[in-house]
């Protein structure tokens, strides 16, 4: 691995070290060592150092940094996107596990100052690009006030440039929130179902079936078949060959897609058991039965999916209450596969995600921090809790983080993604 490392950083060094103007990378150093101590770092402290000189903003830029790390065999990158809240008034931030204490902030997204309490958008990345996509907001201008409306926006930000800047893409085509959506095989992002929906009011609203996807090359939304009834509230993400003759299918599990009343009067929702499933080549859509009986839960819970090196979604998991399910997509039912660690209890919001090959637990919460002196009054910093658990190992860590976010964050309306480097 050593002289695989040196052979790789030369190689990548030398090629630097070609290009007129550009001087040695650290004074004293070989260039090939130094170059694969770079590359080591995070990405919060490769997005600072790039400023340091010519050679290192060539080096750190995604066209040379990213064949380097293949060339070294280092294993993908997954960083953690949080948006702790609607992201037009609170920054989302990235952390990369490897330093669970290096936490960095991207740009607000800009919005329409009559806008706001944008709650169940959706966040996904594609590669070195976050999306976000639609959500349910609140405008100053309609009225009544507290009537929530769905959002078609979409922006998209691309953390492999230099200067990190919100991009305004075309609008969907169906204003949408609270749906299920994937990164597309073919680039972009797919999404499905959705409606018109806010915490604040969660009983109230609409719901569709309709299904599209942003095609990059065209910068336009493409509409393709719809879902076989409407669904809100669901996930979503792309199985590879699951479907017949190995067809790679985009799934859309859970959410919900009717209403009941309680006692008559006060609305309740009624929750979708089973799953729907596109297929990306033929176009139709086949429906998969109940994944649990009746009895067993009442809704779907949150769901992570792990992709192997390429990228393809190999194993899918839910988080309901304090257990960890594996789907088995041959009998079409979860499977317990290991319970957390520290209990969560009910009346508290987790995070559930996967990164890197392994499960993410978050729940977050105010705890109290040492005063410098006696005299001083203690104070409470947010700590962020990572309950991390291994499949494959079936093994736990926890780790423990102080994210730049000042009051605790509430999962139910945060919204969560991994981005690949």
């Amino acid at each position: 691995m050593a002289s695989s490392s040196s052979s790789a950083g030369g190689r990548l060094a030398g090629t630097l070290s070609l290009r007129p103007g550009v001087a040695s990378l650290i004074p004293g150093l070989p260039d090939d060592v130094a170059a694969v101590i770079l590359c080591l770092l995070t990405f919060p402290d490769q997005s600072r150092l790039r400023a340091t000189s010519r050679a290192w903003r060539l080096l750190l830029s995604a066209a040379t940094l990213l064949p380097l790390r293949r060339s070294l065999r280092l294993p993908r990158r997954h960083l953690l996107c949080l948006f702790p809240t609607d992201p037009s008034l609170a920054s989302p931030i990235l952390l990369d596990p490897a330093a669970p204490t290096a936490w960095w902030s991207l740009p607000p997204i800009p919005c329409s100052p009559q806008l706001y309490g944008l709650a169940n958008f959706a966040a996904v990345a594609v590669g070195g690009q976050i999306y976000v996509l639609g959500g349910s907001r609140f405008d100053a201008r309609s009225y009544p006030l507290d009537n929530p409306s769905s959002s078609a926006a979409a922006y998209r930000l691309d953390l492999v440039l230099s200067r990190h800047r919100w991009e305004r893409l075309p609008d969907m085509r169906v204003p949408r929130g609270s749906f299920a959506c994937a990164p597309a095989p073919s680039g972009g992002v797919i999404v499905a179902g959705g409606g018109a929906r806010h915490p604040t009011f969660p009983s109230y609203g609409s719901r569709t079936s309709g299904v599209e996807w942003y095609d990059t090359a065209a910068r336009a939304w493409r509409v393709t078949a719809a879902m076989p009834r409407d669904r809100a509230g669901c996930v979503g993400f792309v199985a590879h060959g699951a479907g017949d003759g190995r067809e790679d299918e985009f799934w859309v599990m859970g959410g919900y897609d009717g209403y009941t009343t309680v006692g008559g009067v006060v609305p309740s929702d009624v929750y979708c058991r089973d799953a729907v499933a596109l297929g990306l080549w033929s176009g139709k859509w086949r429906e998969i039965g109940d994944m649990w009986e009746e009895w067993e839960r009442a809704r779907l819970g949150p769901v992570a999916a792990i992709s192997a090196e390429d990228g393809r979604v190999t194993e899918v998991f839910m988080l309901d209450g304090n257990d960890i399910f594996r789907y088995n997509f041959s009998l079409n039912r979860w499977l317990k596969e290991a319970t957390l660690r520290r209990k969560i209890p009910s009346t508290q919001s987790c995070g559930f995600i996967a990164m890197n090959g392994e499960l993410y637990v978050l729940t977050s919460a105010k705890v109290p921090v040492e005063a410098s002196s006696p005299w001083r009054q203690s104070k409470k910093r947010l700590a962020l809790e990572f309950q991390v658990y291994n499949p494959a190992a079936k093994t736990w860590r926890v780790l423990t983080t102080h994210p730049p976010v000042n009051v605790p964050i509430d999962f139910r309306t945060a919204a969560l993604c991994t981005v690949e480097l």
